[in-house]
């Protein structure tokens, strides 16, 4: 059995977000990763991304938290979300509620988005 992501059909919503990421030179690996956050996304609102509200952000991130996720795990879906937001669907006012995170003093801090 094959695990060449290149054989499945691509949505023309991430061929978009692909081609967005091409231009500005992501690379391969970073393409890949931002794909998945995003998918990781619409499997837990159940529908497609480009339709998702503040509240379903919100809820995702809560999720992440309550399932353990680190830090810098957050951060990386927060930037692919951001990136899908902001310049794929040109939706920044949801790419400002998005939370980062980061360990101080062993405490786990998350600020919002100040753009």
């Amino acid at each position: 059995m094959s695990s060449d992501t290149s054989l499945r059909p691509v949505s023309p919503l991430r061929a978009r977000m692909i081609e967005d990421m091409t231009v500005r030179g992501f690379k391969e690996d970073t393409r890949r990763d931002y794909v998945r956050h995003v998918r990781s996304f619409a499997a837990f609102i159940s529908r497609s991304p480009d339709t998702a509200t503040a509240e379903d952000l919100r809820l995702f991130q809560l999720h992440q938290t309550r399932i353990g996720m680190q830090p810098p795990s957050i951060n990386n879906a927060v930037s692919a979300l951001r990136f899908f937001f902001t310049v794929t669907l040109d939706r920044p006012d949801l790419a400002r509620r998005l939370t980062s995170c980061r360990i101080r003093g062993g405490y786990r801090q998350c600020s919002a988005s100040r753009k």
